[in-house]
Formats: structure tokens, C-alpha cells, sequence
């Protein structure tokens, strides 16, 4: 089985991009961040013409969250029910036997913004629903764009990065109390190559002098980190035209 994370930075743009992706990675789950539509704009005919049913959750212009699966969603849970917030963040089900969260966590903004503080409540909130999602689900996987880079290895310049958003110390810390309950993050199981990232910026050539951060991630409890053959992530769609800013993250589990 392969489950894979991808923020696709608006589906009515990017949809060309999925379903191609799709078509040359038919990978079992899929989860979308960023979809950026409402419900009833959702492309759900043209998701299970490519062979997928689908769960979502999603707002006009912004957030949105999706879970694409080959198999039957059971059990969706739409929003962290320990947390009240209008916008659309997560998406959770249970798919053969694997309780799948999708999660776009906040940007934060700058680290002296209200919105930073919304970022770190959010993410308090989103732990202590884990917690209690992990005392019946001893195989769940938690993907998606975090955006926290988890340490200076996925920073390509920690210097410049060092204490702004996405890689400040309370934002990683709050990235590891998540981990410590029991999550492993997937990527790190495997050997990769240096200066590896998942999210380039648009501007000043970003993606081509590969001046990015990993900020998209997949974790496991300890059950799925038996089964885990595999973590990449595929730059290909990053090298499209009119790509979204971030690539896929995919695990592969036996």
C-alpha cells in the first residue's frame, strides 16, 4: 500500500496536475491540502473516473482538505472535534484498517502575530485529539503540510531561518510533542540525500537553486513503521507548468 500527502495550492488549478499524477503514481491514498474550494465546486466525477473515492472538506479561497482513496473511507471525521474553528483543516477516516489524518496546519504568519498563537493552540489541540484517536487506532498515519521544518536538515539555509516562522523553536517543539506520542516521522527511516525539501517559494528562483524546506510530512505509529518500506518525495510535478509551491510525500507500506 502507498499513502502519499500533496498540497496541491488550489485543486481548480492544479487538477490537470492530480490526475495526472495519479495516472503515473496510482498511489492508494492521497491526501490534498489546500484545495481552496467549496464543496459543491468539488471535482468529485472527475476523482472516481480516475478510479478513487473521496472524502473533503473545503471553504472558498482558502484551506480545504481532501482524502482520495482506492478503497472504501469509513468512519470521516471532518474538523478536530476538541478544537472549534471555521476553517476547513482536517479530515480524518478509516481506510483497510488504517485511520488516516489529513491535516493542514496553520502557516502562523510571523512569529509575533496572532496568528502564530492560533498556530500553536491549533496545534495543542490537534495532540490532545491524537492522543485520543490513538487509544483505538494502533495503525494511524498523519499527513500532511505541517509546515514546520523539523530540524536544520530540512531548512536549505538555517542561518537565514533561524527562529522565523516554520522553524522556530516553539513551532518544533510543538512538532515533537506530537511525535511523542508515539509518531514516527517516515522520511527519517530511510537514508536521503542532502538539502532534501518538499516546499520551494515561487520568488527569486526558489525551486531551480533548490532553496526550499520540509515542511510536508508523514507520520506513523509504531505498527506502520514496521510495515514502512519506503519514504520519497517526488519533485516531478514541482518541474510543471504553473506547479504548486510544494511537491508529494509518498510511504510505502508492505
Amino acid at each position: 500500500m502507498q499513502i502519499a500527502t500533496w498540497n496541491v495550492n488550489s485543486l481548480k488549478v492544479r487538477l490537470p496536475h492530480l490526475l495526472q499524477w495519479l495516472t503515473d503514481n496510482p498511489v492508494d491514498v492521497l491526501c490534498l491540502q489546500e484545495t481552496k474550494m467549496t464543496d459543491d465546486k468539488f471535482p468529485v466525477a472527475e476523482i472516481n473516473a480516475a478510479g478513487y473515492q473521496v472524502a473533503f472538506t473545503g471553504q472558498k479561497t482558502y484551506n480545504g482538505v481532501a482524502i482520495l482513496s482506492k478503497l472504501p473511507l469509513e468512519d470521516v471525521v471532518r474538523n478536530n472535534p476538541r478544537f472549534a474553528d471555521e476553517q476547513q483543516r482536517i479530515i480524518a477516516a478509516t481506510i483497510g484498517g488504517i485511520r488516516i489524518v489529513c491535516a493542514y496546519v496553520p502557516n502562523g504568519q510571523s512569529v509575533d502575530s496572532d496568528k502564530y498563537a492560533y498556530k500553536l493552540a491549533w496545534l495543542a489541540s490537534l495532540r490532545e485529539w491524537l492522543a485520543e484517536e490513538l487509544q483505538t487506532h494502533t495503525e494511524l498515519a498523519i499527513l500532511g503540510d505541517y509546515n514546520i521544518a523539523p530540524d536544520d536538515r530540512d531548512v536549505h539555509d538555517p542561518v537565514a531561518w533561524a527562529g522565523q516562522v516554520l522553524c522556530s523553536d516553539r513551532e518544533r517543539a510543538a512538532l515533537t510533542a506530537l511525535v511523542d506520542l508515539g509518531l514516527t516521522d517516515s522520511y527519517r527511516l530511510f537514508e536521503q540525500a542532502e538539502k532534501s525539501f518538499s516546499w520551494w517559494d515561487y520568488r527569486q528562483l526558489g525551486f531551480r537553486l533548490n532553496k526550499g524546506l520540509r515542511i510536508d510530512h508523514i507520520l506513523l505509529t509504531a505498527s506502520l513503521v514496521a510495515r514502512c518500506t519506503a519514504c520519497a518525495i517526488d519533485r516531478a510535478p514541482r518541474k510543471w507548468e504553473q506547479p504548486s509551491d510544494h511537491a508529494p510525500v509518498v510511504a510505502t507500506l508492505s
